[in-house]
């Protein structure tokens, strides 16, 4: 009897250990329900970290960069007129050099000699024409005397006729000579730079075949590039409006931008590129341009004057349209529309919506909405540099 009374008393004892266990494990259910509800009920505010930058006024050049290459203004390939000896070579390779100056002497020997025996043969021909003139003069005075037939005095007129036409024939073969001789002083044809000499003294050269030399005339000098063809229409426009400036850089330190005028629009499109041939016409009196040279080229197209700018991440893209975040009472954001203008060079110009001095968020817009707090963790302005598209 003892023992079943015993091991009731322990059977009550661990149902009543298990029953406090539940309602200890409800209990601290409901305290962490409570927990939650007051949480949801009053929630912590937390700041958005966002970068941000202050919209600028200021002048925007709108632009089109690409690399061009420097062509001379003008090519000469240097070549004999006449056939013959190089005798002397006059100049020195890569110096400058003018119009009219003397570059090679092709033996003239040869050409003076038929000149002489060109001026021979006319003076010998122009005696006998002169000669042959007085005959027929006499033979006209005979005739009009009836002491020669019409026939002796016919034949009179035709020779001093043949040998008029002898010496003009004669004079052309002298003067043919005296080019001759002329060709063989072969002079620079334009004003610019000669280049390395392709023929030494003492080789034979064919006339208008064996080249000597190269001139280029670099002042002035062109610069090509090419643009993508979705600008052949602003191009086009702009450069009817008045000339378009272009300026190249040939690279290195302290070496300025170089200004000169658009002066060339291809008249197609490359159609293995898309792009359109484009060239400046630079004075470079100084001849830091060189044919050959690569160089940055940009081509204004126009110059926006006093606009407002911010950076292109600033602006973002809804179901009212565009706008930005813009930084009011300190620390919270407000959502403003804005109309845009020209992109150029990671940046946007404001029409209308917002003044210059007023920060927009640039980064951080996907966690806000009109109202949250922020925290700017960088603020930046747009460069002061000039924009330019990529051509």
């Amino acid at each position: 009897m003892s023992a079943s009374l015993h091991a009731r008393a322990r059977r009550a004892i661990a149902i009543g250990a298990r029953l406090l266990a539940t309602l200890g494990t409800l209990a601290l259910a409901a305290c962490s329900d409570e927990g939650a509800g007051a949480t949801a009920a009053h929630p912590r505010e937390h700041a958005v970290p966002v970068r941000a930058a202050a919209a600028v006024a200021k002048d925007v050049p709108v632009q089109l960069r690409a690399i061009g290459t420097v062509e001379a203004y003008a090519t000469v390939e240097i070549k004999s007129r006449v056939e013959g000896q190089v005798a002397e070579v006059h100049f020195r390779e890569g110096q400058a050099v003018h119009d009219g100056d003397p570059l090679f002497s092709i033996d003239a020997r040869p050409f003076e000699a038929e000149l002489r025996q060109a001026e021979a043969n006319l003076a010998r021909d122009h005696a006998q024409a002169s000669n042959a003139e007085s005959e027929a003069d006499r033979m006209r005075r005979l005739l009009e005397q009836r002491i020669v037939s019409q026939d002796e005095h016919d034949q009179a007129k035709t020779r001093a006729a043949a040998l008029r036409a002898t010496v003009k024939a004669d004079e052309a073969m002298v003067e043919s000579a005296r080019l001759q001789v002329t060709y063989s002083d072969v002079r620079s044809p334009l004003n610019g730079r000669i280049g390395r000499i392709l023929v030494d003294r003492g080789n034979v050269v064919k006339p208008n075949e064996t080249p000597m030399a190269v001139v280029n005339q670099i002042r002035p000098i062109y610069v090509s590039f090419s643009v993508p063809q979705q600008e052949l229409a602003e191009v086009r426009r702009r450069a009817a409006e008045g000339n378009l400036t272009v300026d190249v850089s040939p690279g290195g330190e302290g070496v300025q931008p170089i200004s000169g005028r658009l002066s060339f629009i291809d008249n197609q499109v490359d159609t293995g590129s898309g792009t359109l041939l484009l060239k400046g016409k630079f004075e470079n009196e100084d001849e830091a341009l060189w044919p050959g040279q690569f160089v940055d080229s940009v081509i204004t197209l126009e110059v926006l004057r006093d606009v407002v700018v911010v950076p292109e991440s600033a602006v973002q893209t809804g179901q009212q349209g565009q706008y930005v975040y813009t930084i009011v009472a300190g620390d919270s954001v407000e959502l403003r529309l804005v109309r845009t203008g020209e992109h150029v060079g990671g940046e946007v110009v404001i029409d209308d919506g917002l003044k210059p001095g007023e920060r927009v968020v640039t980064d951080g817009q996907l966690q806000l909405a009109p109202g949250s707090r922020v925290e700017v963790k960088s603020d930046a302005s747009p460069s002061a540099a000039p924009p330019a598209r990529v051509g």
